[in-house]
């Protein structure tokens, strides 16, 4: 009988738990859990409920208890950037922020220090004022960086509460701008410039490596014990191991966030790839996603969110369809990050339009920012790219997907829906031995889903 596995995928709007075996050479998968997720706004700050994003890990355990399924292994992955200070008991000295939370994006602080152009050389990561290494210099200008022993990223601060081991995993660290991306290590000279006591940070795993069991006492309350893994625990490093890609085949992951990129075995940390703000984010086995973050579905979760009655996705999209137009925004806009009124903002831009128009500006703004960022990377890597990938949640959304075969002018493959959660197995089959490679993790995704194709 295969090993059973538990995939934990939190997302900011939502998260899961997924439980899943293969059976005859597929993946099969079920969902045992379901959950909300939304940061809290108090004080002035804005923070994520990780005492019950934790809650809801050990619900999700207890669930497969009840289905009389007891996994044998665990994984988590979550978002990037965001983490948690640990004093010298290995308590959390702070709740954990939320990277939407401008007033610790301390760019000017930190840019004033080290260029950003050095930062870029050492580390190949894009800008974006919500990164780590901004966050945390807000963490010492209040004192409280003085007071901390260890620094650990999301996933790995919920795999401590299970475990008491305290780890960080390299694809995740990679995302807060201070891993060198030649030693694939924290890089001490960033770090010493900026007062950044090394010992916070820890030696880097590879995905696919066990943590350590379940405390005795989260054993105890949940029923069994299984093995926590080290899987790609960002989620857009997972999600892209799921993606059957052929050489040279690039991506999309869509969702909140969409990333645009493509695999590669060294990073790309040229001048021009900085000029156009593209990152080089860490990999299994020290390989690396060269990607651009594009604004995402997040712009049409805000709309539906101010909308009374509050649309379902579906009909947001009738309603596009409905009112097609030819007025674009620049929906990568860092305009569009938190606006107190996504449509407020919009209409700044396109006048007082229908909602319905309103929307399909955004979708067809959407692919245009694919199209141009698919331009770009053609441009950095010289090579010319025959089809588009898309995974992730957002691959549900077809008439975005037909926008964007017209906008690139080239097919775009669909799948898998789940990737993310696909990607973060997959590490566990390999921590459990099951399968020896990513390329024989990935033959197993392409026989277990049904991968469409749209065409221009």
């Amino acid at each position: 009988m295969s090993k059973r596995y538990l995939a934990i995928d939190i997302g900011a709007s939502s998260g899961r738990g997924i439980l899943a075996w293969t059976e005859n050479g597929k993946l099969c998968t079920k969902e045992v859990h379901r959950f909300s997720n939304h940061p809290i706004s108090r004080d002035g700050g804005l923070y994520w409920n990780v005492d019950e994003l934790f809650s809801e890990i050990k619900n999700a355990l207890k669930a497969c208890k009840r289905e009389g399924i007891q996994p044998d292994y665990l994984g988590i992955d979550t978002w990037g950037v965001d983490y948690v200070l640990l004093d010298e008991n290995g308590n959390r000295l702070s709740e954990c922020h939320c990277y939407r939370d401008e007033s610790r994006h301390k760019i000017e602080e930190v840019h004033s220090i080290i260029p950003f152009k050095t930062l870029y050389e050492r580390t190949g990561i894009q800008f974006q004022g919500f990164n780590t290494i901004y966050q945390l210099y807000a963490d010492k200008m209040s004192g409280l960086l003085e007071k901390a022993k260890t620094m650990l990223m999301l996933p790995d601060y919920l795999n401590y509460l299970l475990t008491g081991v305290a780890e960080q995993e390299y694809t995740n660290a990679t995302t807060t701008g201070m891993v060198n991306c030649l030693t694939h290590r924290f890089d001490e000279d960033i770090l010493g410039k900026l007062g950044y006591t090394p010992s916070l940070f820890l030696p880097l795993c590879q995905p696919g490596s066990i943590v350590s069991t379940l405390k005795k006492d989260i054993a105890d309350e949940v029923g069994f014990n299984l093995q926590v893994c080290h899987v790609a625990s960002h989620d857009t490093a997972s999600a892209v191991l799921s993606i059957p890609l052929g050489e040279d085949e690039p991506y999309i992951s869509s969702g909140t966030w969409s990333l645009l990129g493509l695999e590669v075995d060294k990073a790309i940390a040229s001048e021009r790839a900085r000029e156009f703000n593209y990152s080089n984010e860490g990999g299994l086995n020290h390989t690396f996603r060269f990607q651009k973050n594009i604004m995402g579905l997040w712009m049409i979760q805000e709309i539906r969110r101010e909308l009374n009655p509050m649309p379902e996705f579906s009909e947001m999209v009738e309603m596009a369809k409905a009112n097609p137009s030819s007025k674009r925004i620049d929906a990568n806009s860092p305009r569009y990050l938190s606006p107190k009124s996504m449509i407020g903002e919009i209409q700044k831009e396109v006048g007082d339009v229908p909602i319905g128009e309103l929307i399909h500006i955004v979708y067809a703004s959407l692919a245009d920012c694919y199209a141009s960022a698919l331009k770009e990377i053609e441009s950095v890597t010289g090579k010319k790219f025959l089809v588009l990938h898309i995974t992730g949640g957002g691959g549900k959304n077809m008439f975005l997907n037909e926008l964007t075969a017209k906008a690139i002018g080239r097919p775009v493959v669909v799948g898998p829906i789940e990737g993310t959660a696909f990607g973060n197995l997959l590490m566990q089959m390999l921590a459990a031995k099951e399968i020896e490679s990513l390329k024989q993790g990935r033959e197993i995704i392409k026989r277990s889903i049904d991968i469409q194709e749209v065409n221009p």
